[in-house]
């Protein structure tokens, strides 16, 4: 089977195709088709050697922490042949092989059916980068989140920001505002159906969000972005809120005026799917949720482009550093 491997730390260059041993399921596992993956910041990350899971003893590794496909063979009574799946595991793609091949072997326990009228691509769309989870973990844990309150979620090309968004209308939000770096970006996510868009190259991210909300601020910011724009992120909001950080897209630096964490009464969570902060069961509750939204149509799963799995040297560069709008997945059938 082909898989993408790399076998050093460094540069996109270093996701290699490979052809490695067809896996074979034992008790309890299923054997899995991978037909289309997604791609994650996080797997550029560890690849570049930015990731406490870099280490030597971690390689070789096969990348990629999510993916779609149909179960060819079951020795478990959960799964049958023929049925599609959603594919993760723990820790695929940072300490044990991930997705990005043509063939798995796994756990049939935690594995999830793709609703029937989701295809592969759109699918693997949904679980890319984890916007949707992530969202949904942190408005409903995190922030107790009730209908009728405004959240901001910056970013509306990525992954938390435009799927945080979604999520929050749905929990029945009164405003869920994002943001775009240039004009262009703004105007397609406005086309897309995104109301409150706050486009950076023309407006302060605080003065958008106080004009929209007639000065009041948000409720809830779940920030996939962080660096410059955390400091704007926390002064945007209203007294009480809270400012989760859910990424660093922008930058791990960030500076903040301590007198807006003080005079809003305001409350700074880290968000992380760690082990200690949601239970496994909080987890698999939460994206069921998020897939019975996605199977009755109140979720929108956006793709960028798709890329074959051969090209996933330059599929991540250009998440990475292209920004587009929407998920970049590869499929695998070649």
């Amino acid at each position: 089977m082909l898989a993408v491997q790399y076998q050093a730390y460094g540069g996109y260059q270093e996701n290699r195709i490979v052809d490695l041993p067809q896996p074979q399921p034992i008790d309890g596992e299923v054997l899995v088709e991978i037909h289309s993956v997604g791609i994650n910041p996080l797997d550029n990350t560890l690849r570049s050697g930015h990731f406490y899971a870099a280490t030597p003893e971690n390689l070789p590794r096969i990348g990629g922490q999510t993916g779609v496909g149909i179960v060819l063979e079951s020795k478990s009574p959960d799964l049958v042949a023929g049925d599609r799946v959603f594919v993760s595991g723990k820790n695929f793609g940072v300490t044990v092989d991930g997705t990005w091949r043509q063939l798995i072997a796994l756990p049939a326990t935690g594995l999830k059916r793709v609703p029937v009228n989701v295809d592969d691509n759109h699918a693997a769309a949904f679980l890319a980068g984890a916007g949707y989870l992530t969202g949904y973990l942190a408005l409903t844990e995190f922030a107790h989140f009730k209908p009728g309150q405004t959240v901001l979620a910056p970013g509306i090309g990525g992954a938390v920001g435009m799927e945080t968004v979604q999520i929050a209308r749905h929990l029945g939000a009164s405003m869920a505002i994002s943001t775009a770096s240039t004009t262009l970006k703004a105007e397609q996510a406005r086309a897309a159906g995104y109301e409150h868009v706050i486009d950076l190259s023309r407006e302060p991210l605080q003065d958008g969000v106080m004009r929209l909300t007639n000065g009041k601020g948000v409720d809830v910011v779940v920030d996939g972005i962080s660096g410059s724009l955390t400091k704007a992120a926390l002064g945007s909001l209203a007294f009480g809120g809270m400012l989760i950080i859910a990424g660093y897209a922008g930058g791990r630096d960030a500076a903040v005026d301590v007198t807006d964490i003080i005079w809003k009464g305001a409350q700074i969570r880290g968000f992380t799917f760690k082990p200690g902060i949601f239970s496994t069961e909080t987890v698999e509750s939460a994206q069921q949720a998020c897939i019975d939204f996605l199977a009755a149509g109140a979720l929108q799963p956006t793709i960028a482009k798709v890329f074959p799995l051969t090209e996933a040297a330059e599929a991540v560069r250009y998440l990475i550093e292209d920004r587009p709008f929407g998920r970049v997945v590869m499929s695998t059938i070649i």
